[in-house]
């Protein structure tokens, strides 16, 4: 295993088959930085066009398609002192009758205070004015180069990963995304120091990060979306516009995979039926996410795992 630090110079606003800036092996860790999702860095600088500009690809050396790429995310931290989100909701996210009175969209900074772990607008809502958040740092943005050689926006996500906004993507968590071209080209980008389920003002907090992940390789098993799982907890990710057909890629690929794991059709459908629990990533993109959660300690009591 040999750990890297990689600058980037150049930067992306498509998961596609662009040329690697980095090659990495199996086992290897990179420690690298992205930029917030309007093209700034930690200095303050415009380094990138919007939206979402993502640092990579970086190429895994073996990878094929039909492979499956692990990223372990070990370590997420903003490293500017201020991010930004947006002060109103984004229109599909409430009733058409309530869309005129909502706030204009304006920015708001926020304070990031690493050592007490929060957040707060620089400017207090009036009838808010201690209000403040815990630090979650994420990624928005991690997925590998799509299938057919396409090119596609990073606002957006599919079965390649992308725009997940997904709470899920956080230090602690292994990430399982199948590989559709040699080397995967893997992406990183659209950091947030926290963010609602379902990105409900079509930001999070926006901040850059340094960003440390490791890299493995499942050679030959082919999964068809992105997968995912802590100590605690494993997840599938159902991508996909309405949010139903998103909700039900994610049931079927946890039925795929704990049928892998040895549970006949009917237990795994048992077992989902009681224990399967939803979250929200991304309602804003042209493609929404939805991680379908099982509990571990759940599996952990079956006998047939």
């Amino acid at each position: 295993m040999t750990a890297h630090f990689f600058s980037p110079l150049t930067y992306h606003n498509t998961f596609g088959s662009h040329a690697a800036v980095f090659t990495l092996q199996p086992g290897d860790t990179i420690t690298t930085t992205t930029l917030d999702a309007h093209g700034y860095d930690s200095a303050g600088a415009a380094a990138a066009q919007r939206s979402n500009p993502l640092s990579g690809p970086f190429a895994v050396r073996g990878a094929r398609p039909g492979d499956t790429l692990v990223v372990h995310i070990l370590r997420l931290t903003p490293n500017r002192a201020y991010g930004f989100s947006y002060r109103n909701l984004r229109p599909n996210v409430v009733l058409p009758g309530m869309v005129p009175r909502l706030p204009p969209r304006e920015a708001v900074r926020w304070l990031l205070d690493l050592h007490t772990n929060t957040a707060r607008p620089e400017i207090p809502p009036a009838t808010l004015p201690g209000f403040n958040i815990p630090l979650s740092p994420m990624l928005g943005c991690i997925g590998v180069a799509p299938d057919r050689e396409q090119s596609i926006i990073s606002y957006n996500c599919g079965n390649f990963g992308g725009n997940l906004d997904s709470p899920r993507v956080v230090p602690g968590v292994t990430l399982y995304l199948p590989v559709f071209c040699e080397g995967a080209l893997l992406y990183l980008g659209d950091g947030h120091a926290a963010q609602s389920h379902g990105e409900l003002a079509g930001t999070g907090i926006e901040v850059p990060m340094e960003v440390e992940i490791g890299i493995d390789l499942l050679p030959s098993k082919t999964i068809s979306i992105p997968r995912g799982e802590d100590a605690a907890q494993r997840f599938t990710l159902g991508i996909d516009r309405p949010l139903e057909n998103a909700l039900q890629a994610a049931v079927t690929e946890m039925l795929i995979w704990l049928q892998e794991d040895g549970l006949s059709m009917d237990d795994a459908c048992q077992l989902l039926g009681q224990a399967a629990r939803f979250e929200l990533g991304n309602v804003i993109s042209p493609a929404y996410s939805i991680a379908c959660l099982l509990d571990k300690m759940t599996l952990t009591a079956s006998d047939n795992l």
